[in-house]
């Protein structure tokens, strides 16, 4: 790739990373959430690795990271479901809302998020389900340019 492509390309990822985490956390109150903010960090990662390739990329996520963030958002969904189960009888209830007046208040209250539209465990959802996101759209793209590489190898290889 040439020079000026990989001059823009890191600061231009930055921005989207960072217009996907606005988007995670104003999830609740505006068109958006979770999975659009973790399909935007996403991209900004996969505009990385395709422009500078998997060796070369600035942004780099070993296997261990990706695994300890995915296990992260699947174990806070649970928990957040749980809670709501166990609290309510109901899985992922809001607890911050209570709507129906069956969570007792200090439950309630460690949940309540401090905005106008009381959102209660639906910013922490988003924040799980973005980590998701990210992490499965990126995966893919890793692992796809990971055996184009080694596929490349092999061909090279049997031309020689």
């Amino acid at each position: 790739m040439s020079t000026i492509l990989k001059i823009f390309v890191f600061p231009a990822s930055i921005i989207i990373m960072c217009y996907g985490v606005l988007t995670i956390l104003g999830g609740h109150i505006t068109p958006g959430g979770g999975f659009q903010g973790g399909a935007m960090i996403a991209a900004g990662i996969i505009f990385c690795l395709v422009v500078y390739g998997l060796d070369e990329s600035p942004i780099k996520l070993s296997h261990d990271f990706m695994a300890g963030l995915e296990s992260a958002g699947a174990l806070g969904y649970v928990f957040l479901g749980l809670a709501g189960l166990f609290t309510s009888g109901f899985f992922l209830y809001n607890l911050g809302t209570d709507l129906y007046h069956i969570v007792p208040p200090a439950i309630s209250a460690a949940f309540n998020y401090p905005d106008a539209l009381h959102a209660g465990i639906i910013p922490y959802l988003n924040f799980v389900v973005g980590l998701k996101v990210l992490v499965g759209l990126s995966a893919v793209v890793i692992t796809f340019m990971g055996v184009k590489g080694i596929g490349k190898d092999y061909i090279d290889d049997e031309e020689i």
